[in-house]
């Protein structure tokens, strides 16, 4: 970290009282304190425009932001805000506001400047160049976090893609201090040192997306290979979506721990888990085992936000495709948060993008311990909305019970004789249905058994007359 003069702390202290309205609270003295350089953050300036919005609308915008930041290990040190009819062209905020923007980074010893919205290659160009920091817009920050979160080969590649088509149409002016134009003029006239590093890094760059997109198309169909494997498997698949930080990795923990797996095993396949906007971007499945062999997939897919980058949502659309082709949505919203209604649009929207719109879901409103207004028994509302607390438990079990109904409400108890030829049918049986009783005979063994979906479509090929099938 920066070392501050007692001058400069003061000024900083002063300006920053002045931003907040608080002109009159200048402290008696000023008392300097050394920061150890492994707990120092980086300082960051969060500037927005609200535009035709409401002021909550926007504060809340901002908070979010704020919220990204930190998810981005950085401190914001101001909040700089201006209203215009429409961003200014050039500057986004305008030029005044650009120049007090410039004069706040100095006097705080601002690192970077994060804006609220997105900017135009020319806006970031013509604002970087004016107040002499790194200008990141709500997609690069983004980006930034998703690059430090990705842990898996996979999303490594997708977010580097990502990155790439974005840095693409920024390269203009990256060469501004090498020579543009050596001589001469038309077609076959020398470019500078300049204009030839950025044609070098523009086909660089175009040469690296085309092999991501070949590594990326490679993975993706492996995945497909997975995933027909799952299918085969009989076991119906329920996956998690929603906006980032409601909670889906606390509930597939919270559902791990009453599988029945052993206790080593349940914490071997916990995933990772915590309160911070896309603190986990790779798609985790997870075998949840039921008492009643009413068994199930759960998928953790990457978190939404508003305005979710058009290149990520399109680089990892393979990963986002596992909804695609799940058997039930459990659509994750915080109960706590008001804009929760606002969030689930954004899900819904999301989820038609994917055209995954027409999947059975619920809705399960997690943080219901953190409402002002306690919800009362039953947490269930209706037939696909429910309050559950992944912290306490509470509605966790009428989830479940919900979860069944989606999944195995189709199921039927049938009577089947089952040829010995076809040990491989009476294996999947025993793995993926509720098997009641089973007896040996001359042509085959019999066997009654509670099934659903494809492994009772199946057992219908098998079906005896002699006892037949209760509903």
């Amino acid at each position: 970290m920066k070392e501050h003069s007692a001058k400069n702390s003061a000024d900083a202290f002063v300006f920053r009282n002045k931003l907040l309205g608080n002109e009159d609270s200048m402290p008696r003295e000023m008392i300097e304190i050394d920061i150890p350089e492994e707990e120092c953050r980086p300082r960051a300036i969060l500037a927005g425009l609200r535009t035709d919005e409401r002021a909550d609308d926007f504060e809340h915008s901002m908070d979010e932001m704020k919220s990204l930041i930190d998810a981005c290990d950085m401190d914001v040190v101001a909040f700089l805000s201006q209203t215009l009819p429409h961003p200014d062209s050039g500057t986004y905020l305008g030029r005044g506001k650009i120049e007090e923007l410039a004069e706040t980074a100095r006097v705080l010893e601002a690192e970077y400047c994060v804006f609220e919205d997105n900017l135009s290659p020319a806006q970031m160009k013509n604002i970087q160049k004016m107040i002499g920091i790194p200008v990141w817009d709500r997609t690069g920050l983004i980006l930034e976090i998703f690059s430090r979160r990705a842990k898996t080969r996979e999303s490594r590649l997708q977010v580097e893609s990502a990155y790439l088509q974005y840095m693409l149409p920024r390269l203009t002016g990256m060469w501004q201090h090498l020579g543009r134009q050596g001589g001469g003029s038309g077609s076959r006239s020398n470019k500078g040192v300049g204009e030839k590093q950025l044609e070098l890094d523009r086909r660089q760059i175009g040469h690296r997306i085309a092999e991501l997109e070949r590594e990326l198309a490679t993975i993706s169909r492996t995945r497909q290979v997975q995933r027909q494997g799952r299918k085969s498997s009989d076991i119906p698949h329920a996956a998690l979506v929603g906006y980032t930080n409601a909670g889906k990795s606390s509930l597939m923990n919270r559902l791990l721990t009453l599988s029945k797996y052993v206790p080593d095993a349940r914490e071997e396949k916990q995933v990772f888990e915590k309160n911070m906007l896309f603190a986990t971007l790779d798609t985790s499945i997870r075998h949840i085992y039921r008492a009643n062999r009413q068994d199930f997939l759960l998928s953790d897919t990457v978190g939404f936000i508003e305005n979710l980058p058009h290149g990520l949502v399109k680089a990892f659309r393979s990963t986002l495709e596992e909804v695609k082709y799940a058997d039930l949505l459990l659509i994750v919203l915080d109960a706590s948060d008001p804009y929760h209604k606002q969030h689930r649009d954004i899900t819904e929207k999301t989820l038609d993008e994917l055209e995954a719109g027409d999947i059975p879901r619920i809705y399960i409103l997690n943080k219901s311990d953190l409402i002002e207004k306690k919800i009362s028994a039953p947490v269930r509302v209706n037939d696909n909305i429910v309050y559950v607390s992944t912290k306490t438990g509470d509605g966790i079990d009428e989830l479940l019970s919900m979860i069944s109904e989606q999944l195995y409400g189709d199921a039927e108890e049938i009577t089947a004789l089952v040829p010995y030829s076809a040990g491989d049918v009476l294996n999947r049986l025993h793995k993926n249905a509720q098997v009641l009783s089973e007896e040996y005979a001359p042509e085959g063994t019999l066997i009654t058994a509670v099934c659903t979906g494809a492994m009772l479509r199946l057992m219908r090929e098998y079906e005896t007359a002699t006892t037949p099938h209760r509903s």
